[in-house]
């Protein structure tokens, strides 16, 4: 028996999908955008300068000391005495600088005198600092300068030339002459492995550049194949204004990376501290977090198409079934038939094949109903839409045409085939069993029959149906009449 499609549900599926789809995208990416924004000023504004602090707490314990060690030792009326005295027991003053590189856990500790020019060490005179020798040009740079100290980084001759963080501090005697420069020094390696602890432990990069934005100390090595922040990619378009406005926070790019960059400038050491954090590590969290809503998602989308889809089906089903066919019997109903006629017809004429109709009417119907109640009329129309169905080809379509009537269109079929299955229709009606069960004596009906002709519209194929139908009737029902 064929039936008519209702308009495919693929359409509804794919739009349900693109809302849904576009609707937990868009929540997803405008949630990760706000929490992106969220941890960047986070860090910016809180995180990093927080991270400053601590470290130049440790700083102001592990380098800026040395530097009040050296003023401690250029105000130091034992050292300026001394000097004033004449420089007489070479050994005082050594000793003096053992102790002070000993209490205070310098790596060294040194005086130059302007009035001998003796380099004092804790070992003893190493020499005389002269102006022709480049090693000695910091003493005369010391000399010149307006401030009372300056942090240098020098190869340290007393100990093999290792490089080390020198304090040269002015020493001045009591009416405020230069006298000579005192001062500690530090390895490079040592402040380093600070850097490095820092860097562990606050989880950053670390580094400390100097007025001309020279890098001094980093933690991280590769950085200091880097010497000056005016030569790396990205931070070179912001050095002048690090260097001038001194402290704040900033990011840049690298690599195609983003770095978030606090800067904050210690005076004690006229050094910029640099604490950075790539914005990858930072993200990583809600990045996974977005990679898992939006697994989440699909998956829900995917759930919710499946489901819709499942519901559309069922409720596709249930609408062509109502739309096309006859609650009672189960067979077409008679607007569904009308579409099937004109595809019936149209396939009719491409294949050159005959098409014929049966149209047929239960025999005293009324009395059924009158006799043995409309349930019981009920039973005899389902039995006999079943039988209708039972004995007709798979190719043949069979409707309820109205009351106690069916229509059944036979393709390839004439009129004479079409009044033999008619006959054989009516022959099965009347030793159907279950039509004797709920009437007694049985039911029969009677049939017209009618060959399409070329160019003939439904209306006149049905008619001419009618009126065999209606010969039949005259004739005493329970027979086959054609047109």
């Amino acid at each position: 028996m064929s039936r008519i499609a209702l308009p495919r549900k693929r359409p509804v599926l794919l739009l349900v999908t693109l809302f849904l789809v576009l609707g937990f995208l868009g929540t997803t990416i405008v949630s990760y955008q706000v929490s992106r924004k969220a941890i960047r000023d986070s860090i910016l504004t809180q995180e990093l300068p927080l991270t400053s602090d601590n470290v130049y707490s440790e700083i102001l314990k592990d380098l800026v000391r040395p530097v009040f060690v050296a003023s401690m030792m250029a105000n130091d009326t034992f050292l300026r005495d001394w000097t004033l005295n004449g420089e007489r027991d070479t050994t005082q003053l050594t000793r003096y600088l053992r102790e002070v590189m000993g209490k205070y856990s310098a790596f060294t500790s040194f005086f130059i005198s302007e009035k001998t020019r003796n380099y004092y060490h804790p070992s003893g005179v190493l020499k005389q600092v002269s102006e022709l020798e480049n090693r000695d040009a910091w003493y005369y740079r010391v000399r010149a300068m307006h401030e009372p100290y300056e942090i240098n980084v020098d190869p340290d001759m007393a100990n093999r030339d290792l490089l080390t963080i020198f304090i040269n501090y002015k020493v001045q005697d009591f009416h405020g002459n230069f006298i000579g420069a005192a001062g500690v020094g530090l390895t490079v390696e040592a402040v380093r492995s600070a850097i490095t602890h820092y860097q562990e432990r606050f989880d950053r990069r670390i580094s400390f550049v100097d007025m001309q934005g020279r890098i001094l100390l980093a933690g991280d090595r590769t950085r200091q194949k880097e010497t000056n922040i005016h030569f790396i990619e990205g931070l070179r378009d912001i050095a002048p204004n690090i260097l001038s406005v001194k402290t704040g926070s900033y990011e840049y790019e690298q690599d195609g990376r983003t770095h978030l960059l606090n800067v904050r400038y210690i005076p004690e050491l006229k050094w910029f501290l640099f604490v950075e954090k790539p914005e990858d590590g930072a993200l990583a969290g809600i990045r996974r977090t977005l990679y898992v809503n939006i697994a989440v998602c699909l998956a829900v989308t995917m759930l919710v198409v499946f489901i819709t889809g499942m519901s559309l089906s069922r409720y596709q089903r249930r609408v062509e079934e109502m739309a096309t066919t006859d609650k009672l019997t189960g067979l077409l109903n008679r607007q569904t038939l009308d579409v099937l006629f004109q595809q019936a017809i149209s396939l009719a004429r491409r294949a050159n094949e005959p098409l014929a109709v049966v149209l047929t009417d239960l025999d005293h119907f009324k009395a059924v109903n009158d006799h043995f109640g409309h349930l019981a009329g009920d039973a005899v129309l389902r039995c006999t839409a079943a039988t209708l169905r039972k004995h007709l080809r798979a190719s043949d379509t069979v409707c309820r045409w109205g009351g106690e009537e069916f229509l059944m269109i036979l393709k390839n079929c004439d009129a004479e085939a079409g009044a033999s299955l008619a006959e054989k229709l009516r022959a099965a009606l009347i030793a159907d069993p279950e039509l004797a069960a709920q009437v007694p004596g049985g039911i029969t009906a009677s049939f017209g029959v009618s060959q399409y002709v070329e160019g003939e519209s439904v209306e006149s194929l049905v008619g001419r149906a009618d009126r065999a139908l209606y010969a039949a009737k005259l004739g005493g029902r329970n027979q086959v009449q054609t047109a």
